[in-house]
């Protein structure tokens, strides 16, 4: 029986799991080294394409970061791999934009909530900032769909939950696409402010440590996105 058998799967699928659990095993953290490949592959018994093969899949999940000359580091945890993955999802109709913002809602009532008990003094300024900004360029939709995106990932981040941060900076591709989409269906002057109003609204309420308003805030601007992206 050949060793790719012995352990289930490929030998790239064996060398990723060993990878993996020599991190594990060794409690390695955030930016600390790995051996490099020529040695997983003398360990393993495999050839050294399979390990280069198997460091290429681990990157491209962010668990490990590789450079040109330099060993492979461990990893930090990065949204961006829920966000190819979400996007695909939505891509080929596995789920729905609003299935995704009903998600989203889920998520940012608490980010609300924690970003108002949790915010330093340079947090609130900045989140407040951004919805501020927001108001400044209405009529410059990419610089209000930047500070838009902005806005939201500054309140996950001022929550102190890195796993809702990386979740909440997934939905940013999609937030590109779907945002701009549901502004143009705000067509007056009064609808355009309520949206940027319960902004700015939601960032004085963090800032001023509320955390229900927040939440409730949080909840009013999701009623507002969803519905708008219903009556396309």
């Amino acid at each position: 029986m050949n060793v790719a058998a012995q352990s289930g799967g490929s030998l790239v699928d064996r060398a990723v799991r060993r990878v993996r659990q020599y991190i594990r095993e060794r409690d390695l953290k955030v930016g600390d080294t790995l051996p490099g490949e020529g040695q997983f592959a003398a360990d393993l018994g495999v050839s050294r394409a399979v390990m280069r093969e198997a460091f290429g899949a681990l990157a491209a999940l962010r668990l490990i970061d590789v450079g040109n000359g330099r060993r492979a580091r461990v990893g930090a945890i990065d949204g961006s791999v829920m966000a190819a993955s979400i996007d695909h999802a939505v891509a080929t109709e596995q789920v729905s934009t609003v299935e995704v913002w009903d998600v989203r809602r889920t998520l940012e009532l608490r980010t609300a909530s924690l970003a108002a008990e949790h915010r330093t003094d340079e947090e609130a300024a900045l989140i407040v900032g951004h919805a501020r900004a927001m108001a400044l360029h209405a009529h410059d939709i990419t610089s209000l769909i930047d500070h838009d995106i902005a806005f939201h990932q500054a309140i996950a981040q001022a929550g102190r939950n890195a796993l809702f941060h990386q979740i909440v900076r997934s939905f940013e591709p999609l937030m590109r696409v779907a945002v701009p989409t549901a502004w143009d269906t705000r067509e007056t002057d009064d609808q355009r402010e309520a949206v940027l109003a319960v902004h700015r609204e939601l960032g004085l309420a963090i800032a001023d440590r509320d955390g229900a308003q927040a939440a409730r805030l949080m909840d009013a601007h999701f009623d507002q996105s969803i519905a708008n992206i219903i009556a396309r």
